[in-house]
């Protein structure tokens, strides 16, 4: 009898894409045209190419992003419809897209985890399935291209949640460019939006990009970035250092954090542009993101190039923290998910360990800290789409990523014992990718 045979990331996609099309068809957000058109080419393009490892070849050099001008008033998404009671349940549009993330992350991502992890690179067949799905256009207005008839923080933390459940780095890669693409959506000008957007939605593979936020140094505080931008003549001159920057060394277009006259704002560069140097630069954890440092010498670009206000590079840090708790969330939930099976079905002395006070107490821990986490995090993300003040919730979250996170990942490489240690499992790894959700900034984005 023949081997039994796996399938392909290009049929998991392709499955996915199927299950995606029996139910899009009735959702209430497809009445808007722009939206309908949007997706019922996503759902085309990840059915037709089945999500398939396509060989991909890569330009000699930086992809460009030639000059338009804008018309007019920048085009933002309408604000999410705030309800008229406190409830969480996601709405059918969130269920929809939450779903297809957790199809993905299930088929697609957590397959390709190890090895992402091992390579410090996604797969190109990830890449893809992504990209079909059109995740990465969920912050971007359906005018622009986008699928987004509204922006909600709430959605993104569902989605960020489900694909950090299948892993963390590889998640942190997907979602890079989408932060992007969400940040000149929310805060670009026209003119940014017409130049730069149309990388991101184009039928060919999306541009890569990430948000640069880090810095080196101990107590970094990302609003009072060391790195400068002086102003010369109609242009700004840029120097300084950012760390931990996810595709670095692939990436576009960066959105850069800068203290301009004093105050922090946000700046397009592209990567391209003379003065701009990269390093490689590998972390304990999100090895999938490929990090690396940028070094920005007399960097020269137009002052047109700063995205948006001081309070918009304030609101950047803050939805960005939420994200990480957010995907904190996912991660955490994969870890005990995993966690409670092996503690049912190991046995020690004659029975299963999770039959000892200890275990059980340490796992119901675990449930409750995570529990507690997603609670802080949702109705932080809930405040934002209400239009409401959501800083001390996003603070709280905050804390608790930061005390919680690692020490779930502690936990369940614990209880696993020595499977806990070796590779064959994924606690281990998703320890390691814990253990920076409470302490990087950027790069994620609600």
């Amino acid at each position: 009898m023949a081997a039994p045979t796996h399938p392909s990331f290009g049929d998991r996609g392709q499955r996915i894409g199927l299950r995606l099309i029996t139910k899009v068809g009735s959702l209430p957000v497809l009445g808007n045209p722009d939206v309908r058109r949007t997706v019922e080419s996503l759902l085309y393009r990840g059915s037709k190419g089945a999500f398939g490892a396509i060989e991909v070849i890569e330009a000699a050099s930086r992809r460009p992003f030639p000059s338009r001008t804008g018309r007019g008033d920048p085009t933002r998404s309408a604000p999410a419809r705030p309800r008229r009671e406190f409830d969480l349940t996601p709405s059918e549009d969130q269920e929809l897209i939450r779903s297809a993330a957790a199809r993905l992350a299930d088929d697609v991502i957590r397959p390709a985890g190890a090895r992402a992890d091992a390579e410090r690179s996604v797969p190109e067949a990830v890449r893809h399935a992504a990209a079909d799905l059109g995740l990465s256009l969920i912050g971007v207005p359906s005018e622009l291209g986008g699928i987004a008839e509204e922006r909600s923080a709430v959605t993104a933390a569902l989605v960020l949640e489900e694909l950090a459940r299948g892993d963390l780095g590889i998640a942190t890669a997907l979602l890079a460019p989408a932060a992007v693409a969400t940040a000149l959506a929310s805060y670009g000008s026209s003119a940014q939006q017409a130049t730069y957007l149309p990388a991101f939605t184009s039928e060919s593979a999306p541009a890569r990009a990430s948000l640069a936020l880090m810095e080196q140094g101990p107590l970094f505080d990302p609003l009072s970035p060391t790195t400068t931008a002086t102003t010369r003549g109609s242009d700004l001159v840029i120097n300084g250092a950012k760390s931990l920057v996810v595709g670095a060394a692939e990436a576009d277009l960066l959105v850069i954090s800068v203290l301009v006259d004093g105050a922090p704002h946000l700046v397009l560069v592209e990567a391209g542009t003379r003065g701009v140097t990269v390093a490689d630069d590998p972390a304990m954890g999100i090895r999938a993101a490929c990090t690396g440092r940028i070094a920005l010498d007399d960097v020269v670009v137009p002052a047109t190039n700063l995205l948006g206000t001081t309070e918009d590079h304030l609101d950047v840090v803050r939805r960005a923290r939420l994200a990480w708790s957010a995907a904190a969330c996912g991660t955490a939930q994969a870890a005990l998910d995993q966690l409670i099976p092996y503690v049912l079905t190991r046995e020690a002395f004659g029975e299963p360990i999770a039959h000892r006070q200890a275990v059980a107490f340490t796992v119901a821990d675990i449930a409750i800290e995570l529990a507690g986490l997603r609670l802080v995090v949702w109705r932080a993300a809930s405040r934002l789409d209400q239009g409401r003040d959501a800083a001390r919730l996003i603070a709280h979250a905050r804390q608790l990523t930061a005390t919680h996170a690692a020490q779930i990942g502690s936990h369940a490489v614990q209880l696993l014992g020595g499977h806990g240690f070796v590779k064959e499992f994924d606690n281990e790894r998703w320890y390691r990718d814990l253990r920076g959700a409470g302490v990087l900034e950027g790069v994620l984005l609600t």
